[in-house]
């Protein structure tokens, strides 16, 4: 049996930071890079002296907002580190950036209460398929038992969790740790490596149970382990390693190592099982599915576009060399020149004569390249790997430019928004004439408008994004418009009678008619039907009409003075006449909502959800999310604008929701009466 396919393989790593917000995932990279040597001093989110959350928006909210890069060495091999956001409202984007790592290192609290947020990123890894490490940060603020974390986190996680360290207790602090593996006591030393010792007596016969329930999980999958346990025989230390080596690269267990990230406490312990136990780049691909080994290959990992150095693709080199000058094919066949490529160490670039198979770089100005593509040497060589599709926005608002001069630019600037954001889209939204963004939430959208403003010198004001509403009528009328005029010369006449009829919901609009004798000639017919088309654009309620037939039943015309443009006046005066005779009735779009929430928040969803003026369809069980519920509900569109926001208060900040337009319904009372008059008042304004 191979024991370790990836372990020990030389080649640089690509290691990503995941974890809820606020787990200290920025603390620990900063940890990392000054153990490692790549900086002098540990940086601070409270000082704002991070490498990671450099950019203006993080620093201002005190949070990650985007994607943090930083490469180092360690022990001789060269590692990158994702940092990666934990606010629901920014984690949607890393889908991109973590097929292309060779492990996650889970950052967690000792806190029941975060659960669900872990779940959903353990979630995601599952997806993947990616090996991951637990490591719970904070371990100096807690009480909580080893058995206790595992006991609450187990549900949280597919694959059983191992316990690889036990605390030291003195006087009530974790002063260090027992390693399972190395049969070692260690004591914690203030922002540097730990010092080895012996394992406290009165530890001994927990570290041997402990160490025997970590040989039982390991030997669930190697039955020469398990037969040793069964022997009462002590397997080899070497055997042991291998054996978490691999199985952490096939994806059987979860390794739980524990520290401080903010003393720097169990960093080198992580580090270490990362430059053992984590694959290297020839398992990612085989993971990946990529087969070919023609010339060079890397995935675009996300995007950045900078102030000076314009736009920067972060690339992992799956295999072959890239250098600056390198010419690059895309999905489409698309080419791109390389032009620099670049380690990264937060914000700062640093050049490189070339990158090989396993680094994670940055490469310049590749302008026809997009976040999640595959990228080869060879045009046409390699199929495009597997990438998740960005989440669907939840949260939208209408963007405008506060300088004319800047429309243009308002939109070129969004759309590298979203190239750094996959997240983000933008909607030109034809009935409304607006121009929508959307985002994961209100946090997520106020970061898009600020880095508008911070990178591109766009001021963009915003304000509710307007909702489709139509209106419809209820009773049919019939009546004549006649546009008549002399003015000297050639005058203007049209004559028609038309019957105006409701249709049921979702016919539209349909033109008929039922001419006999040629009394509308038959080429004037279709200005009739282009002049009511002209006028249902605005009913009498302030919107397009739907829902409704017109038929052309008589008229009378003028051998010199009819024309097109006169027919089609008098449609208009005959609409204009007709339709508000015809009991006009508002109608709103619903939409069918599909909300994801833990099963403890159900109840409350269900309130807010009628609180909306929804109706609840039902709930059930989330396959596959054990513990998490989907509710079923339909629900008025102008309602959804807040929903997002309320379900976030009421989940701890997980909860999320997908909608697509289900159908039109009539509203009326109070809720109508208020609709017509801000359209009234908007149109006032115009």
């Amino acid at each position: 049996m191979d024991s370790n396919p990836g372990r020990r393989s030389p080649g640089p790593r690509c290691i990503a930071l995941v974890g809820p917000y606020l787990s200290g995932k920025t603390t620990l990279l900063e940890a990392i890079l000054f153990r490692t040597g790549a900086t002098q001093r540990q940086g601070k989110i409270s000082d704002k002296s991070t490498i990671g959350d450099a950019s203006p928006e993080a620093r201002g909210h005190g949070m990650s907002v985007e994607l943090n890069v930083a490469t180092t060495d360690y022990m001789g091999e060269r590692y990158t580190f994702l940092d990666c956001p934990g606010s629901i409202e920014f984690n949607q984007d890393i889908g991109s950036a973590l097929v292309g790592c060779d492990a996650a290192v889970v950052v967690c609290e000792a806190d029941e209460k975060k659960i669900p947020a872990l779940q959903l990123i353990l979630k995601r890894l599952d997806e993947i398929g990616m090996p991951r490490f637990i490591f719970i940060n904070k371990i100096d603020n807690t009480a909580t038992t080893p058995h206790q974390v595992l006991e609450f986190l187990q549900p949280a996680s597919s694959k059983p969790l191992v316990l690889r360290q036990l605390p030291i207790w003195n006087n009530g602090i974790v002063s260090g740790f027992v390693d399972l593996a190395l049969e070692r006591g260690f004591v914690y030393r203030e922002h540097a490596d730990s010092q080895v010792i012996e394992i406290p007596a009165d530890m001994q016969p927990q570290e041997k149970n402990e160490r025997f329930a970590m040989l039982e999980k390991l030997a669930d999958h190697d039955d020469e382990l398990m037969e040793q346990l069964l022997s009462d025989m002590e397997p080899p230390r070497d055997r042991v390693f291998a054996d978490l080596a691999r199985e952490l690269a096939e994806g059987l267990v979860t390794p739980v190592l524990f520290g401080s990230a903010e003393h720097g406490n169990g960093v080198g312990r992580l580090l270490k099982a990362l430059r053992h136990e984590v694959p290297a780049v020839a398992v990612v691909k085989a993971r990946l599915g990529l087969k070919t080994e023609a010339g060079t290959t890397a995935q675009i990992l996300k995007t950045f576009h900078t102030a000076h150095g314009g736009k920067l693709s972060i690339a992992r080199v799956l295999n072959g060399e890239l250098a600056d000058g390198t010419v690059l094919y895309g999905a489409g066949g698309q080419e791109a020149r390389v032009a620099g490529v670049f380690s990264m160490l937060g914000s700062t670039p640093a050049k490189l004569a070339k990158a090989q198979a396993g680094d994670t770089v940055a490469l310049g100005r590749l302008e026809k390249i997009n976040t999640g593509e595959t990228v080869s040497t060879q045009k046409g060589a390699v199929k495009q790997l597997a990438t998740p599709a960005p989440a669907p926005g939840v949260y939208g608002v209408a963007v405008s430019v506060t300088d004319r001069k800047d429309e243009v630019k308002l939109t070129s600037s969004i759309t590298k928004l979203i190239e750094e954001d996959t997240t983000l889209a933008l909607e030109h939204n034809a009935n409304t004439h607006e121009m929508v963004l959307w985002g994961q939430g209100e946090m997520h959208l106020r970061v898009a408008l600020e880095r508008l403003q911070n990178k591109f010198g766009v001021h963009a004001k915003t304000q509710p994004r307007r909702i489709g509403y139509l209106e419809t009528i209820k009773k049919s009328v019939q009546l004549r418009g006649r546009h008549k005029k002399q003015s000297g010369g050639h005058g203007q006449y049209g004559d028609v009678v038309v019957e105006i009829k409701p249709l049921p919901r979702g016919s539209g609009f349909v033109f008929t008619d039922t001419i006999t004798g040629g009394v509308v000639p038959k080429q004037y017919i279709p200005a009739v039907e282009t002049g009511i088309r002209e006028w249902m654009v605005q009913g009498p309620l302030g919107f397009a009409v739907v829902d409704f037939n017109v038929n052309l039943s008589e008229g009378s015309y003028h051998d010199v003075d009819s024309s097109e443009m006169a027919f089609k006046l008098a449609a208009r005066l005959a609409m204009s006449e007709g339709m508000p005779q015809c009991a006009p009735t508002l109608l709103e779009p619903i939409v069918a909502v599909d909300i994801h929430v833990p099963s403890d928040a159900t109840s409350r969803v269900n309130q807010i959800v009628t609180g909306h003026r929804g109706q609840l369809l039902g709930f059930d069980g989330r396959e596959g999310w054990p513990g998490w519920d989907t509710v079923k509900a339909n629900l008025p569109e102008s309602e959804i604008g807040s929903l997002i926001i309320e379900l976030r208060s009421a989940t701890s900040g997980v909860g999320t929701f997908t909608f697509k337009h289900n159908h039109m319904a009539e509203l009326s009372g109070r809720s109508a009466e208020q609709v017509i008059a801000a359209r009234k008042e908007q149109l006032t304004r115009v």
